[in-house]
């Protein structure tokens, strides 16, 4: 065993984490900034370019079925001292992104307005909600470059320079939203194009940046050949594991939107309110994301080092951590929650309609901790299809209707619909933990052995 394999057999998760944790809490800084700043100018633009986002998020997690199956694979082939093929992986996750976002951002800027109108939308609302789709969405291809860029430098286990670049870009895209919205250095207001237009110009830096780190630090440099010669072998293993992987992804955003037309059916505060709960749900939710995603790439090495033990008392750790501090950051958020609005808006409609909903976060957050965890992990050992199946008939039959029956039927409003989706977290979770404590690895171990004497092999 080389010394190359003990390093990243052995990374400790608080190294991989902690950069992961401050890249994550930059990013959805910028979010929650951007919607402070929008708030000032335009309730209405808050509504706008938060539905816009979430189109554009659908587009996100298309590019992230080569993201998954990417970290997913080179980490395994790193667990198991394959380095070579780690690095060809890595090779063919950027050609097969790239051809991938060229395609996307053809189809968000030409259909831009056919997705909207979905929604439902109008007036004001409408206008802003398009100018933020189709101007950023023409820079999709840059997005998924990036993506898959700063895959593989988290697979290696550089999480640190992938949180360095985060922090300039958001410095770029912070300084672009105050310029536009208001108005710095005597450059006059551009509203919600000039905030696109920001997006545009950090994702254009971001992936300058990560071509050279990973050049730098891992000696990878792309050419023409690793985007026109991407290998069938790499891209049907790829696409094996990152399909359903973000196939449960993609079912949470597509059944978002069917979600989020029932709450345009409540009103345009109850939209705005939407928009601004959700930026304070990402606050509880924050550190699952980042030690799940370190424990994601520990346990894809671990099972590429055959160390089955030492996989699954990772993910029950994980677990405990990660549920524990949702719970305490809901219940603070909860507590302060009339204070922690006002600084959105000062609509006392809209914070009437926010302030219960703040309460069923701190019921939902521990078990969206539950599945955000496992589920992830369960990707990360190959058991991609159960997380995918499990979330499909959740968040349709359960997220879905009950949002409906609660929100419209009941009356109960925004809060029926944030209830719903708390059960389909909850549900979702118990499923993933029964799954996880089944050590499915062993049963796809069990699996590959009985083919392999199959075969006479």
């Amino acid at each position: 065993m080389s010394s190359e394999n003990n390093k990243y057999q052995n990374q400790s998760l608080f190294s991989i984490t902690w950069p992961l944790f401050i890249e994550i809490s930059l990013h959805m800084s910028v979010g929650i900034i951007a919607t402070l700043i929008l708030s000032g100018y335009s309730d209405k633009a808050v509504a706008g370019v938060g539905v816009a986002n979430q189109i554009i998020n659908i587009f996100i997690l298309i590019f992230n079925v080569t993201v998954i199956g990417a970290m997913i694979l080179i980490g395994q082939n790193l667990g198991a001292n394959q380095l070579k093929r780690a690095r060809q992986l890595a090779r063919s996750a950027f050609g097969i992104n790239l051809w991938v976002g060229v395609v996307m951002t053809v189809v968000v800027v030409l259909f831009g307005d056919v997705f909207l109108r979905f929604y439902g939308l109008s007036g004001e609302i409408y206008d802003f909600a398009l100018t933020f789709l189709t101007t950023t969405g023409c820079s999709l291809v840059l997005e998924a470059i990036s993506l898959a860029l700063s895959a593989v430098l988290r697979s290696y286990g550089h999480t640190k320079e992938a949180m360095v670049m985060t922090v300039m870009m958001n410095i770029i895209s912070v300084t672009g939203y105050f310029i536009a919205i208001k108005g710095w250095f005597g450059i006059p207001v551009t509203g919600v194009a000039g905030v696109s237009y920001s997006i545009i110009i950090a994702r254009i830096f971001l992936v300058l940046a990560l071509l050279y780190f990973v050049y730098k630090i891992l000696y990878l440099k792309f050419s023409i050949k690793d985007i026109f010669s991407i290998s069938k072998t790499d891209t049907k293993e790829i696409f094996h594991i990152g399909i359903p992987s973000a196939g449960e992804n993609l079912s949470y955003q597509l059944s978002q939107i069917v979600i989020t037309s029932f709450v345009a059916m409540i009103g345009d505060d109850a939209l705005a309110a939407r928009v601004y709960i959700i930026n304070l749900s990402m606050l509880c939710y924050l550190f699952t994301m980042a030690i799940a995603q370190g424990t994601q790439l520990l346990i894809a090495r671990y099972i590429g080092a055959k160390d089955y033990d030492r996989t699954l008392k990772r993910g029950l750790k994980t677990l405990k951590i990660s549920m524990v501090v949702s719970l305490v950051v809901s219940l603070a958020i909860a507590l302060t929650g009339e204070p922690v609005l006002a600084v959105f808006t000062d609509e006392s409609s809209i914070i009437s309609i926010g302030l219960p909903v703040l309460w069923a976060i701190v019921f939902i957050e521990p078990g969206r901790a539950m599945n955000i965890v496992l589920m992830g992990s369960l990707k990360s050992v190959g058991d991609v299809r159960f997380p995918v199946v499990i979330g499909i008939i959740c968040m349709w039959g359960v997220a879905v209707i009950f949002s409906y029956l609660f929100g419209i039927i009941f009356g109960l409003g925004l809060l029926g619909i944030w209830i719903a989706q708390g059960f389909d977290e909850w549900i979702r979770g118990i499923f993933a933990l029964r799954r996880w404590l089944s050590k499915p690895w062993l049963k796809k171990k069990a699996a590959k052995y009985e083919m392999a004497t199959d075969r006479g092999l």
